[in-house]
C-alpha cells in the first residue's frame, strides 16, 4: 500500500493550480449517458471516484477515453442498467447514476452506495423523489430495482437539502414530460454547473443556485463539451495548510466566492487573504489565534468537508476553537489520529472543542477518511519530525496528486508506492 511521508517545521511558498471538482464532475459523468451522443468534459481530475464512475459508464456499454484533462463519454452504446456492487461499494457518489440510467432506460438496478464511513446517510430522499416522478422501487435480494415505463413532472419537495438527490432530481426531470419543480433545493456551486451542463445537451433547466430548480422535460438532447469548475474543497485545503504552516501561497482557478466561508475564519484567525480575478493568496506570519464557533451547513454554509481541514489548520492557535458538525454524525473519526501528533481536541456527540498547543509531533497516523487524511497532511506540516501516513486510497479520491501540490507550494511531502 502507499503512503506519505511528511516533513513538518517549514512555512510555505508558490503556487499551483486547483484542479477540477469531484463533487462536480461525478454528477456531470452519470448525466453524459441522457443523449446518447458524445460529450466532452474537460479539466476532468484524475481522481480514485472518477476512475469508479468511469469503471461504471464502461459496465453500462459506454465507450470512455481520457486524453490529458478531457474526458469524452460516447453513450450510443449504452445498453445495460445495472451497477455492479462492487463498484456501488467504492464509492458514495454512485448513488447519483440512479436517476441518469432510469432517465435513459427506464429502469435501474443497483445496491446501497460505499465510500467514507461518515455516519447514516440514507438514500430515501432520492428515492422520494424519484417516486414523485414515476418511479417505482422494490427490493430484491439486498439490491433495489427501480422502474418506470414513463417519467411524469411533478413538484419534488426535499425534506433537506441534499446535494446528490438534488442532482438526481434534477437529472430524471429531464426525461419527464411537462415542468419538475424542485424545492429546497441545494444551492451549492456543483448543482449550478450540473445545470449549465444539462443546458449543453439541449436540456431547459433554470433556478440552480436558488432553493427552487425547475425542469422542462423531453427537450431533445445532444452531445456536448462542457468545463468542470475547480474544486473549491482542495482549494480550501491548500489555504488552511497555508494558514497552518505560515508563509505566503497562490492558488489559481479559484473562484473567492465559493471558498469565502474558509477564507473569513482564516482571516479571522490571524491571515491575510487576497483575491484577484480567478485566483486567491493567503499570507500568514504572526501566531494563529483562536475564532468563534464553526457550525457546518448546506450550502452558502460553512461546508462540512471543510470542517477537518479547518480543524487541522487551527491545533497550533492561541486559544480555543469550537465545531459544530450538523451534517454527519461520525466527522471527527480523524481527531485520534491528529491526538497522535499531540493536538489537544475534545469531542461530545456533534461538539468538538480543540485548545491550542506550541508544538506537534511527527507521528505515524491513517487515513480514517477522505477530508480527514487531508487534514493530517496539514498538521504533519506543522509538526516536528517526519509523519508516515498510511491509507492515502481515501486522499486518492478527492485529491489528483497532494504531495505534487504541497512540494509545488514549498511543502516536504513525498509518495511512496510499495
Amino acid at each position: 500500500m502507499s503512503y506519505l511521508l511528511v516533513k513538518g517545521g517549514a512555512p510555505l511558498c508558490g503556487e499551483v493550480r486547483i484542479h477540477g471538482a469531484k463533487n462536480s464532475v461525478l454528477p456531470i459523468l452519470a448525466a453524459s449517458v441522457l443523449a446518447a451522443d458524445v460529450c466532452a468534459i474537460s479539466n476532468c481530475p484524475h481522481l480514485r471516484d472518477v476512475d469508479v464512475a468511469v469503471r461504471i459508464l464502461r459496465h453500462l456499454g459506454c465507450i470512455v477515453s481520457f486524453s490529458d484533462d478531457t474526458l469524452t463519454v460516447d453513450s450510443r452504446t449504452m445498453h445495460r442498467c445495472d451497477v455492479p456492487d462492487a463498484l456501488m461499494r467504492e464509492m458514495r457518489s454512485s448513488v447519483i447514476f440512479l436517476g441518469a440510467i432510469l432517465a435513459r432506460m427506464g429502469e435501474v438496478q443497483m445496491s446501497c452506495p460505499g465510500g467514507c464511513e461518515l455516519g447514516p446517510r440514507p438514500i430515501d430522499l432520492h428515492i422520494g423523489a424519484l417516486e414523485t416522478l414515476g418511479a417505482q422501487f422494490a427490493e430484491r435480494g439486498g439490491a433495489l430495482h427501480c422502474t418506470a415505463r414513463q417519467l411524469r413532472a411533478g413538484e419534488v419537495f426535499l425534506a433537506t437539502p441534499s446535494v446528490g438527490a438534488t442532482e438526481n432530481s434534477m437529472i430524471a426531470a429531464c426525461a419527464c414530460d411537462g415542468e419538475t419543480v424542485i424545492s429546497n433545493a441545494a444551492r451549492e456551486p456543483e448543482i449550478v454547473d450540473l445545470a449549465h451542463f444539462l443546458r449543453a445537451m439541449g436540456a431547459d433547466v433554470c433556478g440552480a443556485g436558488t432553493s427552487t430548480v425547475t425542469v422542462r422535460g423531453r427537450c431533445p438532447l445532444h452531445g456536448c463539451t462542457h468545463r468542470v469548475i475547480s474544486d473549491r474543497i482542495v482549494a480550501s485545503t491548500y489555504l488552511c495548510a497555508a494558514g497552518a504552516a505560515g508563509g505566503q501561497v497562490r492558488l489559481s482557478a479559484v473562484d473567492y466566492r465559493a471558498v469565502s466561508t474558509v477564507a473569513a475564519a482564516l482571516a479571522e484567525a490571524g491571515c491575510r487573504l487576497e483575491s484577484d480575478g480567478d485566483a486567491v493568496q493567503l499570507t500568514r506570519r504572526g501566531e494563529l489565534r483562536a475564532i468563534r464557533p464553526v457550525h457546518t451547513a448546506p450550502y452558502p454554509g460553512f461546508p462540512t468537508d471543510a470542517q477537518a481541514i479547518l480543524m487541522a489548520s487551527l491545533l497550533k492557535s492561541r486559544g480555543t476553537s469550537v465545531f459544530v458538525e450538523n451534517i454527519f454524525e461520525n466527522r471527527y473519526r480523524h481527531v485520534d489520529e491528529l491526538a497522535r501528533m499531540g493536538a489537544d481536541i475534545r469531542t461530545a456527540g456533534r461538539v468538538a472543542v480543540v485548545c491550542g498547543v506550541r508544538r506537534l509531533q511527527a507521528a505515524p497516523v491513517r487515513c480514517t477518511d477522505l477530508r480527514g487524511g487531508a487534514a493530517l497532511v496539514i498538521a504533519a506540516l506543522t509538526a516536528e519530525g517526519e509523519s508516515r501516513i498510511e491509507c492515502i486510497e481515501h486522499i486518492d479520491r478527492g485529491y489528483a496528486d497532494i504531495a505534487r501540490d504541497m512540494r509545488c507550494l514549498g511543502g516536504c511531502v513525498e509518495r511512496v508506492e510499495t
